[in-house]
């Protein structure tokens, strides 16, 4: 059983600055200037304090987190006190309430730190995303609640997202997890879900389950969504799996066994799940998107003071131009996969349907943040190849955003419906 107690208040300066970010938010209007990259001046404090935050908490224990596979509690209680992992909860329910642009930009500069401590810290994000799009406010008060408060251990409540399953992966409509309706109208969730990140810290879970009796019915009316207790009798949480990047991040298998959910605790309506999933995935994207944004900026910036550093045939390697156009070739990486997050996060930020842009931006930035973690290793030459220096984990870690949360193959199918659909008004 978790006992929650309140968190230390936020630093009255960083709700002054999320106050005037909300009213900002709320008030503006398009500028005649038309399309503007600057950033308000409360803006740019939030990406400071993450740039500073990601500087001298994160990249410093980086290394050992990723030698250990430990999850990073320290870091995660530090980053919660600051506020960093409260962006997205709204400030009734005692976030910051800050706009999905803003949680990126945010989320970047930390990433750039160690994408895996990153994943450990905002895996909440994805867990949340169903609550905050689809869940009555009676549901926000209590679980969005607990994301701002502390066990009895001092450690920030966490959530987790269990939808993917052994046989399914990226099949979200073969889900064979089975939830079905007892004689008191609960719900007895029986089934196995895999690569569930958090799944050992959690607090609570969204679950998606089949409910729909009818084997030939569409996947659009199949399933529902819950929310789920980690305390719940009947929680049977896997060993921690050693993964080949993001080590401290807890990935774990689950298994429901007569898992007794009550019928409060469905998700907008019961057998309307699949989209609440998916849809959740408009909104949780473009972050994905700024991690590796994030991932493929640090790459650069080591490769380049390596560059700088390292001699060969009596010169700079800098000076070569094999060296330049690699370098060149991961800025532009950079920079067009952080206009493509910006893009999909401010589609979403103006109440518009973002899928399209969102799936742009996660695929791109995936393959940005791999292409660039390849160059610099091969920059670095041998000493890429040894873990004494960073750029060989940043190779491991940038795999991930090219498999999670949508891989790289179904953005892809995604970006074509939408883009037949914006063409020819049907979708293939």
């Amino acid at each position: 059983m978790y006992v929650i107690k309140f968190r230390p208040l936020i630093s009255k300066q960083l709700f002054s600055t999320a106050n005037k970010l909300a009213a900002r938010s709320v008030s503006s209007t398009p500028t005649v200037g038309g399309i503007s990259f600057k950033l308000s001046d409360e803006q740019k404090s939030f990406v400071e304090l993450a740039d500073k935050f990601s500087k001298e908490e994160i990249i410093p224990k980086a290394a050992h987190y990723d030698r250990t596979g430990e999850y990073p509690w320290e870091v995660i209680r530090k980053a919660h006190d600051l506020g960093l992992t409260l962006g997205g909860i709204p400030q009734e329910f005692g976030g910051l309430g800050l706009s999905l642009l803003e949680i990126c930009l945010v989320g970047e500069r930390l990433a750039y730190g160690c994408s895996g401590i990153t994943t450990a810290m905002n895996a909440n994000e994805l867990g949340q995303a169903p609550l905050l799009l689809f869940g009555t406010q009676e549901q926000k008060r209590e679980y969005l609640g607990r994301m701002t408060q502390k066990d009895n251990d001092g450690n920030p409540i966490m959530c987790a997202y269990c939808v993917t399953e052994p046989g399914t992966g990226s099949d979200v409509s073969g889900v064979r997890t089975k939830a079905v309706k007892n004689a008191d109208g609960n719900f007895v969730i029986n089934g196995q879900k895999m690569w569930i990140t958090n799944g050992h810290k959690a607090n609570w879970y969204f679950v998606l389950a089949r409910t729909n009796p009818d084997p030939k019915a569409p996947a659009s009316k199949s399933f529902t969504g819950f929310l789920v207790d980690r305390d719940t009798p009947g929680i049977i949480v896997g060993r921690k799996e050693i993964n080949m990047g993001q080590r401290c991040s807890d990935t774990r298998g689950i298994t429901f066994e007569d898992v007794v959910v009550p019928a409060k605790n469905i998700l907008g309506e019961e057998n309307g799940g699949f989209k609440i999933a998916m849809g959740a995935f408009d909104l949780t994207r473009p972050p994905v998107a700024c991690g590796a944004t994030g991932v493929a900026a640090r790459a650069l910036d080591e490769a380049t003071k390596y560059a700088l550093e390292r001699k060969a045939f009596g010169t700079q390697i800098a000076n070569f131009q094999a060296i330049q156009f690699k370098l060149a070739d991961m800025a532009i990486g950079v920079e067009t996969a952080r206009i493509a997050y910006q893009r999909a996060a401010w589609e979403f930020d103006q109440g518009r349907r973002n899928t399209y842009y969102a799936s742009v931006a996660k695929c791109y930035a995936g393959m940005i943040a791999n292409k660039n973690a390849s160059e610099a290793v091969q920059i670095f030459g041998g000493a890429g190849f040894n873990s004494e220096y960073p750029v060989e984990k940043l190779m491991r870690d940038a795999k991930i955003y090219q498999i999670y949360e949508g891989t790289e193959e179904i953005q892809k199918m995604i970006i074509a419906k939408e883009h037949f659909a914006k063409t020819t008004g049907t979708s293939r």
